[in-house]
């Protein structure tokens, strides 16, 4: 069967190294103009349905590719295919010139192939393995505090939550778990979301793209083997670590299932706190940890974090750890939280989770949910 072509544009609508997105019938196509030659291929990325048409365009490889803006897959903007080692195939338009018009087939002249990816070591987070159950006692500690790797020095605030994981263990039989930030090495959030709902994902896209990242660990034992977690931060100007917040602007894909999938990943588990600072603030910092945690769904215990501070005027941080070491409260807090985070879990275990609703805004909430945004393939 012939193909047929339709008019997407004038010539001089795209001038020489810029591409520009055309409709062809229902399908979006971006079209190319790069050193003077016009190509074309399906907008929607393979991967999570990106814009190609807003992408980048380099030189590379063996030709000129695209690197699609959500998540960096690339494609030659000529041939469709994928880098040298690749095996996607995008769909490849035929593009005529006439008379200053621009022309391109309303049917893809190489269809598009998605080539098998190997996820296989990322099932469990992918099909949601959780390891819990209704007699399981996992508690993950996780420090946030960020020490330079060869001058140790001593950390109240990992110190506090090594005893009550500690005392976790010897008095329950807990099993326990503890991540140092600063040992794993992760990327930060690339904003994913930020272009669009779908480009932030369910796993990570970083950890798709990189199973070896630091946060599928942390994935891991929060959200499948976890159902406590106790999260420690040194106070730093009034707020978490900033390693607390690199992981937590991570845990956007966790949330974000919330208002796109309408889908919570957290149900059934506690979290509390573990706060320490040579000077005051301890309250102002919990409620930002606390207001985070409970949007990504994790309950707390009443009294739900600990924590250690000499005041505004306890200037003399040497002898901070020196009474940290000697102070009672921190022996009995470090406990107690411990003792209302399970007897919390014990409470929510008998009450099962399925009808768990999260009021929070979902994507068809928005006022502009009806609205079309031409460059987008959704």
């Amino acid at each position: 069967m012939e193909n047929t072509f339709e008019k997407v544009c004038a010539l001089h609508e795209i001038p020489d190294n810029s591409s520009k997105i055309v409709n062809v019938g229902k399908s979006k196509v971006a079209l190319f103009h790069h050193k003077g030659k016009l190509s074309a291929i399906s907008n929607a990325c393979l991967h999570k349905g990106g814009p190609l048409g807003l992408g980048v365009v380099e030189e590379k490889y063996d030709g000129v590719y695209v690197n699609c803006p959500w998540h960096g897959w690339e494609y030659n903007i000529e041939t469709g295919s994928a880098p040298p080692g690749y095996h996607d195939q995008q769909a490849v338009y035929e593009v005529k010139i006439e008379e200053g018009e621009v022309f391109i087939s309303t049917q893809p002249i190489v269809p598009a192939k998605k080539a098998q990816h190997d996820l296989s070591v990322l099932e469990d987070l992918i099909k949601l393995k959780y390891q819990t159950n209704e007699n399981s006692l996992n508690i993950l500690g996780i420090s946030t505090t960020n020490l330079h790797p060869n001058l140790p020095r001593y950390s109240t605030s990992e110190a506090a939550l090594e005893k009550s994981l500690d005392y976790a263990k010897e008095k329950y039989g807990a099993d326990t778990r503890l991540i140092k930030l600063r040992d794993i090495e992760f990327r930060t959030c690339e904003g994913y979301y930020s272009q669009h709902m779908h480009a932030c994902t369910w796993p990570c896209s970083i950890t798709e793209m990189d199973p070896n990242d630091g946060m599928t660990e942390v994935y891991r034992s929060m959200i499948l083997w976890a159902d406590i977690i106790l999260v420690s931060t040194p106070i730093r100007w009034g707020n978490p670590s900033s390693l607390y917040f690199k992981m937590a602007e991570r845990l956007n894909c966790v949330q974000n299932q919330i208002t796109i999938q309408d889908k919570i990943l957290i149900k059934n588990k506690v979290a509390s706190f573990i706060i320490t600072g040579g000077q005051d603030n301890i309250q102002q910092v919990a409620g930002q940890m606390m207001c985070f945690f409970t949007d990504l769904g994790f309950a707390f215990p009443p009294f739900s974090f600990m924590g250690w501070s000499r005041g505004w005027v306890a200037e003399d941080m040497d002898k901070n750890v020196m009474q940290f070491k000697k102070s009672q409260f921190v022996d009995r807090s470090t406990r107690e939280i411990v003792d209302n985070c399970i007897e919390t879990l014990k409470a929510m275990k008998t009450t099962p989770a399925q009808q768990l609703k999260a009021p929070k805004p979902h994507k068809k909430d928005s006022w502009s949910a009806e609205m079309e945004n031409p460059d987008m393939n959704m």
